[in-house]
């Protein structure tokens, strides 16, 4: 694999951003370059609440695990965004992860453009942003891996303006996702945009979702899950013993990438 980090001023966003990028050589370890030349499936793959695009890296054997499946894996900073658009700022997350920083990586590096090739995937915060990302464009992300994902949309809906947690407060939750009374029907709401290409009869990405039977967010994980199974939309869910952590998530994006190989083959 080869392993880089990069900087370059994303138009989204309205200003420089970092990135880090797994390419692999191709399968003939001898052959010069990027081998043969033939397009990579990719994995753009997201970080959660506090953290940055080196935590993948860091944390997990996602280079081990890139390899093993000849796969390219960028990831960007998610910078507390839960890669939603934020117009007050003029930073537009959703557009910069689905869009923008997509056409930039397949411009520079041997990336499949086909729909089925092509995946996203985060923990936590980022969880929430491959749903949201994914179910946005559909065009672009054949499947989404969501781990422990941060759906608190429910949540913020009824959260009252004294509300304040370890994480953040009303604030910050109003300044990200919008008016909480009107997230309920909002685009910033993956159940809304699930709702929506299910009634459009619109193509869907295949979707795997996992979450630690002990992790503080289980029961929003299990109430999605549900949602999906209500609106008949096709998905792998997965449990196991885990708390919110890098433990769980080294060992379930591994799964991940294991069921992505069985999909497609």
């Amino acid at each position: 694999m080869i392993s880089m980090h990069m900087s370059f001023r994303a138009f989204s966003l309205r200003r420089n951003v970092e990135i880090n990028a797994l390419i692999p050589r191709g399968t003939d370890e001898h052959a010069g370059g990027l081998g043969d030349g033939s397009p990579f499936k990719t994995l753009y793959l997201l970080n959660g609440y506090g953290g940055n695009c080196d935590d993948w890296l860091l944390n997990t054997r996602i280079s081990l695990y890139a390899k093993q499946h000849n796969m390219a894996v960028i990831m960007p900073s998610g910078e507390n965004s839960f890669y939603l658009n934020n117009d007050d700022i003029h930073a537009g997350y959703t557009e910069f992860v689905g869009k923008e920083l997509v056409e930039m990586t397949r411009a520079l590096f041997p990336l499949s453009r086909r729909r089925e090739d092509t995946l996203i995937g985060g923990l936590s915060m980022g969880g929430y942003g491959a749903l949201h990302t994914g179910l946005a464009f559909p065009e672009t992300f054949g499947s989404v891996i969501a781990l422990s994902s941060a759906l608190i949309q429910n949540t913020v809906i009824t959260m009252p303006e004294d509300f304040s947690n370890r994480f953040a407060d009303y604030c910050y939750y109003r300044t990200v996702f919008g008016e909480p009374s009107r997230l309920a029907e909002s685009d910033r709401n993956p159940e809304v945009l699930a709702r929506r290409l299910k009634q459009e009869n619109a193509a869907i990405p295949n979707i795997y979702m996992a979450c630690g039977t002990e992790d503080f967010l289980i029961r929003e994980n299990r109430a999605f899950h549900q949602l999906l199974n209500d609106l008949d939309i096709a998905h792998e869910y997965a449990e196991g013993p885990g708390v919110h952590d890098f433990d769980f998530w080294d060992a379930y994006i591994r799964k991940a990438l294991d069921w992505y190989a069985r999909e497609e083959s």
